[in-house]
């Protein structure tokens, strides 16, 4: 059965790097593999051990940088040398906190939270079927108003740059018909971004807009609209929504095109359509990235952002039987359903330069579950669009803070078997700083040099600084997840040698 990583979490150690794939509901959760209960089983193992030697209660010490560097052993013990790291950081501190790349210029160009000013929450139907959904996310809390302040704007900015080494950030949306039934309409994700900008003194946010083009003509005025007024950066969008009684894809010359038009003549060149993850309320096929290679083709000098790059999910059902369709114990892990259709259309269009991966949601998933998987993921895309066409985005503050996923990228290393075999290139630092922020800051036309300079001195800067004399991070993940029987994890964390 499914039930919510948080109540697992309550009254135990909640793990670095999660041992279950958490679902913001877009995708079905899997059930713990085997490989992550042996990681579970490690990790339990080993920082105990070394809780002890530090003379930290267990709890704490998963929190901690050397908490993180177990985390990356065990996995390391279960799946490969994966990540960058040694047994000294797990029995030191300092040793942890040294091998942290300075100066890294983060920027997350998927981020999310929920505006709670509005009425609409408690005063109508649909708001209130919306709270449901953010009860699941953060269901701990003991009424819609707490768990909807648990997603406001203030532990926003704690979890994103308090909480993690995020220096910028895109804050981002989901569609609906009308933008008074909309958790965050493009109107307050622009006022998100200017409190936080106003906040800190300079620019840390910048805001997408929402666009809807199986909504008709209408939406050619509102677009217009976002971009003179709201001065949005790019536009979100979802092909799978049957906005208009019906799903929509990239390259309808008749339904798509005259938006790309006018966009280009309204200066707005990013793209950014979330594809994958296809329950819920979404259109399967309209979620696939088929349609982008001839709208890549026709429109070169727009960019075709691919949001949660295409991964079709872990735990994915096909609608109607029951059937899981990825199996790990049967899949090839060269093959990532559906990103592998994207490195299809790229080798059979090397002239196409303008589709670019983006990892939120899928880096998580992958990194966690199975980090050959991932390598696999990052190899291809390197080898067929190269380093400079992936962004880093975490889908955050969904599941929380995404401090665990920085550091997971911060220390995977391609291992040399994969390099041998399939000629992968080294995860080297200067590709990290690419995906970490350069990529996104070349495409969102921010000046990383101006930006390190004001972020330096800005006041969110100071903030932080007095916030980690005495920080307050969770590792919980949020979201649902699958447990066998209905009952406790199978090794649950947090009972037998336990430091006290």
């Amino acid at each position: 059965m499914w039930v919510r990583q948080c109540e697992l979490d309550a009254g135990k150690e909640t793990l670095p790097i999660p041992s279950r794939i958490a679902s913001n509901e877009e995708f079905i959760p899997p059930p713990q593999s085997r490989e992550q209960k042996k990681y579970e089983t490690r990790l339990k193992a080993i920082s105990g051990q070394a809780a002890k030697k530090q003379g930290m209660k267990r709890r704490d010490f998963l929190r901690s940088g050397s908490g993180m560097a177990a985390a990356m052993v065990a996995l390391n013990e279960v799946f490969g040398h994966c990540y960058d790291v040694d047994a000294a950081e797990v029995q030191d501190q300092r040793a942890f906190a040294e091998k942290w790349p300075k100066n890294q210029f983060i920027f997350d160009v998927q981020t999310h939270h929920v505006d709670v000013s509005r009425k609409w929450y408690e005063d109508t139907p649909e708001g209130r079927r919306t709270t449901l959904f953010f009860r699941l996310l953060r269901p701990k809390a003991r009424s819609i108003k707490e768990s909807l302040d648990l997603l406001n704007r203030a532990h926003y900015v704690k979890e994103m740059f308090g909480d993690s080494d995020t220096v910028m950030a895109i804050i981002s949306g989901v569609p609906t018909r009308e933008w008074n039934r909309n958790p965050l309409p493009p109107d307050q994700m622009a006022g998100t971004r200017d409190y936080v900008n106003g906040l800190a003194g300079s620019q840390r946010l910048l805001s997408h807009g929402l666009l809807r083009p199986n909504l008709g003509k209408r939406e050619l005025e509102e677009m217009e609209r976002q971009v003179k007024k709201l001065r949005v950066c790019g536009w979100k969008m979802y092909t799978g929504a049957e906005l208009g009684e019906r799903a929509w894809f990239m390259d309808d010359e008749k339904v798509a095109y005259p938006f790309w038009e006018r966009s280009r003549k309204l200066g707005v060149r990013n793209l950014c359509v979330h594809k994958g993850l296809p329950l819920g309320a979404f259109n399967e096929k309209a979620c696939t990235p088929g349609d982008l290679a001839k709208a890549a083709r026709d429109w070169p000098d727009m960019n075709f952002i691919v949001y949660h790059s295409a991964y079709r999910g872990t735990g994915f059902l096909a609608r109607g039987t029951g059937d899981r369709v990825v199996d790990p114990k049967r899949d090839d892990p060269q093959e990532i359903p559906w990103i592998s259709d994207i490195f299809r259309i790229l080798r059979k269009n090397p002239k196409i330069r303008n589709i670019y991966f983006e990892l939120g949601s899928t880096f998580q998933q992958l990194s966690s579950s199975n980090p050959v998987r991932c390598l696999h993921m990052l190899g291809q895309m390197i080898q067929t669009a190269g380093a400079d066409h992936i962004l880093w985005g975490t889908d955050c503050i969904w599941g929380g803070s995404p401090q665990s996923q920085i550091e997971r990228f911060r220390r995977l290393r391609m291992t040399d078997e994969l390099m041998e075999k399939f000629k992968y290139p080294q995860l080297t630092d200067k590709v990290k700083n690419q995906i970490f922020g350069l990529n996104a800051a070349r495409l969102f036309a921010v000046n990383v040099k101006a930006q390190r300079n004001a972020i330096r001195a800005d006041r969110l800067t100071r903030i932080r600084q007095e916030y980690r004399q005495d920080p307050s991070p969770s590792n919980t993940q949020f979201g649902w997840v699958w447990v066998e029987d209905g009952g406790e994890p199978t090794v649950p964390v947090g009972t037998a040698g336990e430091s006290t």
